[in-house]
């Protein structure tokens, strides 16, 4: 596995093995899993920030939504592909086949996601939204059941 992979690691274990069919509950184990606000999470969003800066990850695009996906679904992910944005506005119409499970980082301002501050934010299978950033800047890794993703 790749280091720029290997730094998800934490994410796909946190997220092994649940499904998105009820979002609370599923954010919530989640955030049991990996607490947003506790130490790991400060050393991934570190980590993740230089990976962006390096250009190693979401480096296509322009703002408001920069983007990349940096694995399809594997089984060494429990079957998640991963895609990170870098967000501070709206992004493409899509439909969550199987669902989605997003980690959201604040880098700039007071954001939010879809309404929700940064931390677990948790879409049910067949949800479709536009994705929104509101308030600032976020960092957001996306973790697709079977990388299922529907652009409408």
């Amino acid at each position: 596995m790749s280091t720029t992979l290997e730094a998800f690691r934490p994410l796909l274990e946190a997220a092994k093995g649940l499904s998105p069919t009820d979002p609370a509950a599923t954010a919530a184990e989640l955030c049991r899993r990996f607490d947003p606000k506790g130490p790991a999470a400060r050393a991934l969003q570190a980590e993740l920030v230089a990976l962006y800066q390096r250009g190693e990850i979401a480096n296509r695009g322009e703002l408001p939504v920069r983007y990349g996906r940096v694995t399809k679904a594997l089984p060494e992910t429990h079957d998640f592909s991963i895609d990170v944005v870098y967000m501070n506005g709206a992004g493409p119409l899509h439909r969550h086949p199987n669902g989605e499970l997003n980690f959201c980082m604040a880098i700039e301002g007071q954001p939010t996601f879809m309404g929700q501050g940064p931390g677990w934010v948790v879409e049910a299978p067949g949800s479709q939204h536009v994705p929104t950033v509101a308030g600032g800047t976020m960092l957001i890794v996306y973790l697709l059941p079977q990388g299922r993703i529907e652009f409408l």
